[in-house]
């Protein structure tokens, strides 16, 4: 499940419900960067089984370059999230907030979960709720707020 890149005439208001994903590259995949704008919330993911995802298991990145994530991770990875400094907010800006995830199962990630944020819009009001990822990496949050955990367990194999 993927939503983003282009996001000007932004996504609101989807539910996706009871899916099973089997050996894709990513499970929940949310994306965006820096001049494509729109507004992104009140999306709600619910009953989801994952097995053998060989990258994220879930993602929000607002650095997205054109690449999916396995180009990106075999590339060395991607630290901009960790270097970038705040610009001033416009249209242009994505906003991602106000999402819920709950009751989801992985098994056999390369990692657990990715915040990354803009400095100057962080990822905000997500809300994560019973859920167990076994992977190989454990989850990084970088400029998010007001991330909510209820019953979150990540087990590093």
């Amino acid at each position: 499940f993927v939503v983003g890149s282009e996001m000007s005439g932004g996504v609101r208001n989807i539910s996706v419900k009871d899916c099973q994903f089997v050996g894709t590259d990513v499970g929940l995949r949310f994306k965006s960067t820096r001049g494509r704008g729109g507004i992104v919330e009140n999306i709600y993911v619910d009953g989801i089984s994952m097995t053998d995802i060989s990258t994220y298991a879930l993602t929000f990145n607002m650095y997205y370059g054109g690449k999916s994530v396995a180009e990106v991770l075999a590339d060395g990875g991607d630290q901009t999230a960790a270097t970038q400094a705040a610009v001033p907010v416009t249209e242009e800006t994505p906003i991602f907030r106000n999402i819920e995830i709950s009751n989801v199962v992985c098994h056999h990630a390369g990692y657990a979960m990715e915040f990354k944020g803009l400095p100057e819009m962080p990822i905000d009001g997500i809300k994560l709720k019973d859920i167990y990822i076994l992977s190989k990496n454990d989850a990084t949050f970088n400029f998010s707020k007001n991330i909510t955990k209820d019953n979150v367990n990540i087990v590093l194999e």
